[in-house]
């Protein structure tokens, strides 16, 4: 029988990378266990939320048409409500990923003459055509809508006095984004955007602070709707889907914002009551049932990743020590081969297309090359080991997901070894 260490060699994996990990590996074993702690307690989390709203092998069905009275979709959407402490949820498979989402959030709450407003700073890239930063037909901005942001500190955190001059008659809404996109600050945890929701509104109780929740679902134990969040917004390939998920987003929140979103998502006058499920329910579900746990050794991967490219001499952001709020590392590898070797390593460590070769390219909604690894059982699937990042200063490459620990081990090893072959580390 072959040992786990020979099955690494025949994967690619020199004994060189494997002892250079090892020690980091082993000094992580109570982080690990504290993170294994947290996936036991979002677990039971999800399992209530189910329980209470009665979830029953009816719900997995197959409908189609109008989707009038599907029991799958709407007994979700109620479990979506009750896992985030809200008055009602949007979960649809035809929320074609976390950008869609946004923008149905974004398009359905604002009316000419309002003013989306970011105290965080510059959105993620794919954001700036919604919004209209970037000029694009059927932005925002051709409604009429102006935009506004203020930047993070230089260590940061949020501008609060410039906030506050900021916040005017005309702010309809203002957006969180939780995690760091193509960026090199932090990523905001559950108790600074709650401190901030709780500073903008008591500048403008009715204004509507959405937060952006892509890559932070089941963290921590509270959500951004637990502190004060008006919208939370995210994807089914990322964390909540579970790595199941083939599609779809949810938007959880008020009632009326909500009722909002399903009429921009359908149709005025048809609004939730219309968009069958056909045949997906069961994988929603599953894959929310499981996300806990896959979260959790996305988690782990990028506090192993972390390490030991700290060790390496590289920046991290989060460094190896730091408290999580997302499952995303980014590591500044500070040229376009190391982003690329290392992009290369991931996708050589994939289940699924590990025989392909990566490459930078004018990918839609971005304002450079962008290089994505991912060789995923669902395209796109960044809660599944993946890694990306635009070729662009800093040079930095963001490393997410991994349905397994084992998996996302893998991945950060092979990583290490391409980096190693192509002479940019030199391990010790």
């Amino acid at each position: 029988m072959l040992q786990t260490s020979q099955l690494y060699r025949q994967l690619g994996i020199r004994e060189e990378v494997l002892a250079f990990a090892d020690d980091t590996e082993k000094q992580l074993k109570d982080r690990f266990a504290a993170i294994d702690e947290m996936a036991e307690y979002n677990q039971l989390k999800v399992i209530h939320a189910m329980q209470e709203n009665r979830v029953c092998e009816a719900c997995f069905n197959y409908a189609s048409g109008y989707g009038y009275s599907d029991q799958g979709r709407d007994t979700l959407e109620g479990v979506y409500a009750s896992l985030f402490h809200t008055e009602s949820a949007l979960v649809r498979p035809q929320i074609t990923c976390g950008t869609h989402a946004l923008s149905i959030a974004l398009a359905a709450n604002l009316r000419p003459g309002d003013e989306l407003y970011s105290p965080a700073g510059k959105p993620y890239d794919t954001l700036e055509e919604v919004i209209g930063i970037r000029p694009s037909n059927g932005s925002l901005a051709e409604y009429g809508i102006t935009y506004r942001q203020t930047d993070l500190l230089p260590d940061g955190t949020f501008d609060y006095e410039t906030i506050k001059k900021e916040i005017n008659e005309k702010t309809k809404l203002v957006t969180i984004q939780r995690s760091k996109g193509y960026q090199t600050r932090p990523s905001f945890s559950v108790e600074e955007i709650g401190e901030l929701i709780a500073f903008v509104k008591k500048i403008k109780p009715d204004v509507i602070c959405m937060v952006d929740n892509c890559y932070g679902e089941f963290v921590e134990e509270r959500e951004p709707s637990d502190v004060g969040a008006d919208l939370v917004v995210g994807s089914l390939i990322k964390n909540p889907g579970g790595g199941l998920a083939p599609i779809g987003g949810y938007i959880a929140g008020r009632e009326d914002l909500i009722e909002a979103c399903a009429y921009r998502l359908t149709s005025p006058g048809l609004g939730r009551e219309v968009g069958a499920s056909l045949g997906v329910m069961q994988s929603f579900y599953q894959g929310l049932f499981l996300a806990p746990v896959v979260s959790a050794s996305a988690l782990k991967g990028a506090i192993f990743a972390a390490n030991l490219y700290e060790r390496l001499g590289f920046p991290v952001i989060p460094n190896g020590s730091e408290d999580r709020h997302d499952i995303i590392q980014a590591v500044e590898l500070g040229t376009p081969e190391g982003v690329i070797a290392f992009c290369k390593g991931i996708q050589a460590a994939a289940p699924v297309d590990s025989y392909v070769t990566p490459e930078p390219w004018a990918m839609p909604g971005y304002d450079s090359d962008v290089i994505m690894a991912a060789g995923a059982f669902v395209q796109g699937s960044s809660i599944e080991l993946s890694a990306d990042g635009p070729i662009k200063p800093p040079y930095a490459v963001y490393f997410q997901g991994g349905l397994t620990w084992p998996h996302a081990k893998l991945g950060i090893l092979m990583s290490l070894e391409y980096l190693a072959r192509e002479g940019l580390i030199t391990l010790s």
